[in-house]
């Protein structure tokens, strides 16, 4: 069974999450504050984490911080922080995804569904190679290929490519796209990834304007889904 740990230091909230876990045959540990979350993880191993940054004795990205330094299990943040700085900084921090309360509890378990899929090691895959339907990257020979033929791409929008499918399926914020790609200096330049996303997408998108590859989160970052 998929055990999930939940972190949350408001009692209705954890509640309702337990019975509806529950009710869909998950194994459930509730923590109500971040050190009893990084005891049960360390303990209980889960395979997914729902995670509250509001907790009453560490903040949650210090909890995310914590779960980073050994374990590479999915963390879907759930907070009723708004802002794009605090998303950032928590997805910068490790975490896969970011819920924002209060949620639909279907999104959110389509969103824990799919992390937990993404987490799931592929067997017999080259990790160095990634095949969606329509091209093929190759990250060892640096190429991509689309319909059998190879796609020129400019150093940057391999950068940005290589940066986005390493890691797949994980939100990528914008300042870690940007510090990767273009340095320290260019943190704030938001418009450069709009411009290279595009061309990306015109390159490699069979429907440019609706792409299923390179996925926009609105004022976060950007996802590559294979």
């Amino acid at each position: 069974m998929t055990r999930v740990l939940v972190v949350d230091d408001e009692p209705q909230i954890v509640r309702a999450l337990v019975i509806n876990l529950k009710a869909r045959k998950y194994e459930v540990d509730a923590a109500h504050d971040g050190a009893s979350a990084l005891e049960l993880a360390a303990a209980r191993h889960p395979d997914v984490v729902l995670l509250d940054l509001g907790l009453p004795d560490l903040d949650g990205v210090e909890v995310i911080r914590g779960l980073r330094g050994w374990t590479r299990v999915p963390i879907i943040v759930l907070s009723a922080r708004h802002s794009s700085d605090e998303k950032v900084e928590a997805l910068d921090a490790g975490a896969d995804d970011y819920v924002t309360k209060p949620f639909g509890m279907d999104e959110l378990l389509a969103r824990m569904r799919a992390a937990i899929r993404r987490a799931e090691p592929v067997v017999g895959e080259d990790e160095s190679t990634v095949v969606t339907e329509g091209f093929t990257v190759d990250l060892a020979a640096k190429k991509v290929n689309r319909d059998g033929t190879d796609v020129r791409l400019t150093p940057t929008e391999w950068h940005l490519l290589e940066v986005l499918v390493r890691n797949a399926g994980r939100l990528v914020s914008q300042t870690q796209l940007l510090q990767e790609v273009w340095g320290p200096a260019y943190r704030t330049e938001t418009n450069y990834l709009r411009v290279y996303l595009a061309q990306l997408r015109r390159k490699l998108e069979t429907d440019p304007s609706r792409p299923r590859h390179f996925i926009t989160e609105p004022g976060m970052g950007y996802r590559f889904e294979p």
